[in-house]
């Protein structure tokens, strides 16, 4: 062993003492020793007791779940100038991989980049989004004594079920990420609740982001008085809802529509969805709010009853809008289910709710309206920010 320190000039004032080959510390100094260490154990007995009770301690994490012949590589500083090469080199040899950047000296448009190459492996963002996401507010509400929470989950945690309608007692078997995140989500919420007092309500909403319309999501409409419309930011605009996309087609801001899966078990063969009005998801999330109860947890299923095809919709849209909206048809994407539709009789028997605006043609109608009048969005809303902000 080698001592990098400075030589000592002179001994201790105090040294330990031999006795019969054996060195004894004066007794002052040991009894001060063993007060640390008994500090440092009772510290970390602490520390385990808190994790312990922590409702994520047996939660296990997103890097516990491997898929056979696959690595998952956790790359920190992933968005800086070597960082993001090695993520590169990574990514194309076929690795998982997950970026973790303070920003300090990387670039966000680096990871950008990985993600527009890569879009697959982007799919484990679900898990931090929702998962990890889900739990740092589940933490924050108990340490501020927020008591009740309504909670959008998805009607994709229950996979590809044998049988449609989907009931609330259907099993629950993702098969895709946004699934999955979204199961991994309501457990950690389920679990929290046992060990809370807490108002839970949990609401499946038949809205996925992994459609056979490119990644587009199955709410529809706008305000029916015109105050609000959907204006996602550019970056986003091609992981919109599949309303936004056909109303880009539209308006010819994008070449027109791509419909993936042709070959499903459907009369027209593309998938079916339950395509629900806004304004009535909105209702259906004030209901729970106002029916939620302390130590109550309440599971939901959210949509019209019925479903319509992608070309059904596709159909209304290009009525609702006047426009010949050219399609493409390309080949089905994995992960994609065949038929999502879910039976409302639970929640409108426990919460008096059911959807109102049904007809696809005059949810897009309305929508329409919005766009129409908002070609560049809120930009050129005629609303200023006092105005808005006036009635409250």
């Amino acid at each position: 062993m080698l001592n990098l320190g400075r030589a000592r000039i002179q001994g201790r004032q105090n040294r330990s003492m031999s006795f019969e080959g054996l060195d004894y510390a004066d007794q002052k100094k040991n009894n001060d020793y063993t007060g640390k260490i008994v500090l440092v154990i009772s510290l970390t007995a602490m520390c385990i007791l808190v994790l312990k009770q922590s409702p994520t301690f047996d939660t296990p994490s997103v890097f516990s779940q491997h898929e056979p012949g696959v690595t998952h590589v956790l790359v920190t500083g992933g968005a800086g100038y070597i960082g993001s090469h090695t993520a590169l080199r990574l990514l194309r040899d076929s690795y998982r991989v997950t970026i973790v950047d303070n920003l300090s000296r990387g670039n966000l448009g680096a990871v950008k980049i990985l993600q527009q190459l890569f879009p697959e492996p982007g799919r484990l963002q679900y898990y931090h989004n929702i998962t990890s996401n889900t739990l740092v507010v589940l933490e924050t509400m108990a340490a501020h004594g927020v008591k009740t929470l309504i909670y959008s989950s998805t009607c994709a945690t229950y996979g590809e079920p044998e049988k449609m309608p989907i009931t609330e007692e259907t099993p629950q078997v993702p098969i895709n990420p946004y699934g999955k995140a979204k199961k991994m989500a309501e457990d950690i919420i389920l679990d929290f609740s046992k060990k809370s007092n807490m108002a839970v309500m949990i609401l499946r909403l038949v809205v996925e982001s992994l459609l056979c319309v490119c990644v587009y999501f199955n709410v529809i409409g706008s305000d029916p008085e015109g105050r609000l419309g959907e204006a996602p930011r550019p970056e986003l605009r091609e992981h919109g809802r599949i309303s936004g996309a056909c109303f880009d087609a539209a308006r010819g801001i994008i070449p027109g529509l791509q419909i993936k899966g042709t070959d499903y078990k459907t009369l027209d063969g593309t998938c079916v969805r339950d395509y629900i009005d806004v304004t009535d998801l909105v209702d259906a999330h004030v209901k729970a709010l106002e029916k939620a109860k302390p130590s109550r947890v309440g599971i939901f299923n959210v949509g019209t009853g019925k479903g319509s095809s992608v070309k059904e919709f596709v159909e209304a849209c290009k009525k609702a809008t006047g426009v010949d909206i050219k399609v493409d048809y390309l080949e089905r994407r994995a992960g994609d289910y065949a038929e999502v539709y879910s039976n409302p009789r639970k929640i409108k028997e426990e919460l008096n709710w059911t959807a109102k605006h049904t007809n696809l043609k005059e949810s897009l109608e309305t929508a329409w309206r919005w766009q129409k009048l908002h070609r560049n969005g809120y930009e050129s809303s005629s609303f200023s920010s006092t105005s808005l902000f006036s009635a409250y």
